[in-house]
């Protein structure tokens, strides 16, 4: 095979993409293969990268990647991209769904409920003790602990958990910043050196978090990531992930063991920069 003669249709799903990115790969040239093996090893950027960016980083030009596409069966970068945020967007039934699947097992009484979150929140908070990563956990408490503003970005699900860290860091004197994104505005110019930003995201992901995590890592500031483990878009080398997963209940998932994340996070800053042991 050339990997020159694009397949007659483009993939329908992550299967798909992956089988045929095996397919086409064999005998490509060499920016044309340079493409396809980043793509394989950074699928979860294809959905919140230019075509330009992920040129870049796969040290090709612009219109190789573009070839690549076309090889892969899409008329160009826009449609592959569409297909990837198509599975964000739908990586969770909407929430009419999700009360009628409740009614439907008959867990749907207050008190049942309780008990389920209960249970829930219980075994998010024990995989979270077991499952987090101390030298990372180190590594944020230190970047943000010598930043000079913390900047804040939740939305959403999110946004409780930004807007605890922006309360708590006002008690304890620590300077934060909330971007809240009222009325779509974009605060970015506010990130100043020597700041440091906390990202708040989930699948499906928000992009105005993404699009702000992104800019203050390319502008040098350090950034910490509260996140999940599934399609990271903010898995960048530089980029501090602190991973939490949420234990869900009829698809509904509590904030139990990232708000105690938070809580983390925000005493160890403000324990260290008032000089606390």
């Amino acid at each position: 095979m050339n990997g020159q003669v694009p397949p007659q249709s483009p993939p329908q799903n992550i299967e798909e993409f992956n089988d045929r990115l095996k397919t086409v790969s064999t005998g490509l040239p060499k920016r044309l293969r340079q493409c396809a093996e980043y793509l394989a090893e950074n699928v979860d950027r294809i959905a919140v990268s230019t075509v330009a960016e992920l040129a870049a980083a796969a040290d090709v030009q612009p219109s190789a990647m573009m070839r690549f596409c076309q090889i892969m069966g899409f008329s160009g970068f826009s449609e592959m991209q569409r297909l990837f945020r198509s599975i964000y967007s739908s990586a969770l039934p909407d929430y009419s769904v999700r009360l009628a699947n409740l009614r439907d097992r008959g867990a749907d009484s207050p008190s049942a409920l309780l008990a389920e979150f209960v249970d829930a929140g219980r075994m998010s908070l024990e995989r979270l003790a077991t499952a987090v990563d101390a030298r990372l956990l180190d590594q944020a408490v230190a970047s943000l602990a010598s930043a000079q503003m913390i900047h804040l970005v939740g939305l959403r699900r999110s946004f409780p958990v930004a807007a605890y860290l922006s309360y708590a860091f006002e008690k304890m004197q620590v300077p934060a910043m909330l971007h809240d994104m009222t009325g779509r505005m974009d605060y970015r110019q506010a990130l100043r050196p020597g700041d440091a930003l906390i990202a708040i995201t989930f699948a499906p992901y928000t992009q105005e978090t993404i699009d702000l995590a992104l800019a203050a890592h390319a502008a040098g500031l350090p950034v910490v990531a509260i996140t999940d483990m599934a399609m990271n878009p903010l898995r960048v080398p530089g980029i501090v992930p602190l991973q939490v997963s949420e234990v869900d209940f009829g698809e509904f998932r509590a904030l139990s063991a990232t708000l105690s994340l938070a809580i983390t996070l925000a005493v160890s800053v403000g324990s260290r920069r008032n000089g606390v042991k």
